[in-house]
Parts: C-alpha cells; sequence; structure tokens
C-alpha cells in the first residue's frame, strides 16, 4: 500500500512513540507491533516501522509461533526488511522459545509444604539467627522467584507486608509462600509470626494474591499454616 502522507514514528504524540512508551509504561503496554518495531528500526520510504511490522505480522494472522517459522529469505520478502532486520527478528524470536523452554524447565511446581521445607531447610538450618523468606508462584504453583525480605535476630525479625506484597505485585504473582527458621529449633508459631500471616492473607485479597502457606524451619522438621488449616 502506497502513502501520500507518511506521518514518522517521532512526529507523533511522545506518549505514543514505542520507546517513550516503554520506558513510561513498561513493555507490556506495547502492541506486537510496536515491540516488533523497536526491533527493526525503521520502516521504508512508504511505511514507519510500526506500520511495516504490522503488515508482516497481519501476514501471519498475527500469530507470533507463525512468525517464529519463517526463514530469513520469507522475512526479507517484505520491503524495508533487509538482511539486518531479518536476523534481528529471527534472533528474537529464538531467544522467545528458548525462554520459555527454560520457564519450563526451571520453574519447580509447589505441591506441598514438604516441598517448600526441602527447597529453603539447606538454606536456613545452620543459621543462629532468623531469616525470613517469599516464594511468588504463578497460577499452577509453580515458582516464578524467591526473595529474602528480612534477617533478624535469634528470636525474631521484622517483616513488613508492604515490601512483600510490591515484590508480588511486580513479578505479577498470584500466589505466595511464606517461610522463616527458629535458630532456637522450636517450631511452633509465635504470636508476631501468626499477625505477620493474617496480615498479610487480609491484604492480598484486595489484589487477588493467594498466601498459599506459611513454613517455619526448624530442626529437621517444620510447622506449615496451611497443613494446620489456619489459612
Amino acid at each position: 500500500m502506497e502513502y501520500k502522507h507518511k506521518l514518522n514514528i517521532k512526529d507523533w504524540a511522545v506518549e505514543d512513540r514505542p520507546r517513550e512508551k516503554l520506558i513510561k509504561k513498561g513493555v507490556i503496554a506495547l502492541s506486537d507491533a510496536e515491540i516488533l518495531a523497536l526491533l527493526i528500526g525503521s520502516g521504508n520510504r512508504n511505511e514507519t516501522a510500526v506500520e511495516l511490522s504490522k503488515r508482516i505480522l497481519k501476514g501471519v494472522d498475527h500469530n507470533l509461533n507463525e512468525m517464529g517459522r519463517l526463514s530469513i529469505h520469507d522475512l526479507q520478502k517484505y520491503k524495508g526488511i533487509g538482511e539486518a532486520k531479518a536476523i534481528a527478528i529471527a534472533a528474537a524470536m529464538e531467544l522467545g522459545k528458548r525462554r520459555k523452554l527454560s520457564e519450563i524447565v526451571n520453574k519447580k511446581q509447589i505441591k506441598s509444604s514438604r516441598d517448600v521445607y526441602e527447597r529453603f531447610q539447606p538454606k536456613l538450618l545452620d543459621l543462629p539467627y532468623e531469616e525470613f523468606w517469599v516464594l511468588l508462584l504463578n497460577r499452577a504453583n509453580r515458582i516464578i522467584d524467591e526473595q529474602k525480605i528480612s534477617q533478624g535476630g535469634v528470636t525474631g525479625t521484622v517483616t513488613d507486608v508492604k515490601i512483600i506484597l510490591k515484590q508480588a505485585i511486580e513479578k505479577l504473582a498470584t500466589g505466595i509462600i511464606l517461610c522463616h527458621n527458629h535458630p532456637s529449633g522450636n517450631i511452633r508459631p509465635s504470636k508476631a509470626d501468626s499477625n505477620i500471616t493474617q496480615k498479610l492473607k487480609n491484604a492480598s485479597v484486595y489484589l487477588d494474591i493467594q498466601v498459599v502457606d506459611h513454613v517455619i524451619v526448624g530442626q529437621n522438621t517444620y510447622y506449615s499454616y496451611a497443613d494446620e488449616g489456619i489459612l
């Protein structure tokens, strides 16, 4: 299609330009065409990078899996896509595939409190002080990330609800599991343990985040709020 009056991306409103939009709103705010436009950098004499990207996506029925099957030669059939741009697209598609495979391999699924204990026991068993950790989970209870929230003394550590929820929101977690150790070996929860658990449970409801469990690690044993029916 020919465009008599081509509008360059630099002529767009700042908030509509892909780079500026990404910086201001994050990559999730970009359409597939805008992300592809960032990869190719420029269009052709008649199309902006975004317009060219929309045409490429239309050619594969807006299916990114189909685009991933295009060869370098296939991509170069689009006016404005030379060898370097075609290679950049192919490399991005391959990187996406590898990321997905890596997630499948690395995201361990938490099926029970025992899984949590076995994950943290090596970290926490011999510590002379308390550490408080959180596991961030997706809908399938697979681990997105784990974060140490705080480190304290022999009898306790200060844990901030806001910090935990901030981590969960940033990682788009739908579930969280709390875990900390009792250096004394006594796995019974303290009043402070129960207070922080309840606070998080109450606050997370409004964010559609579930507190799945709170596990206390002791000497070769553990306590699970979920197993005790408290959560």
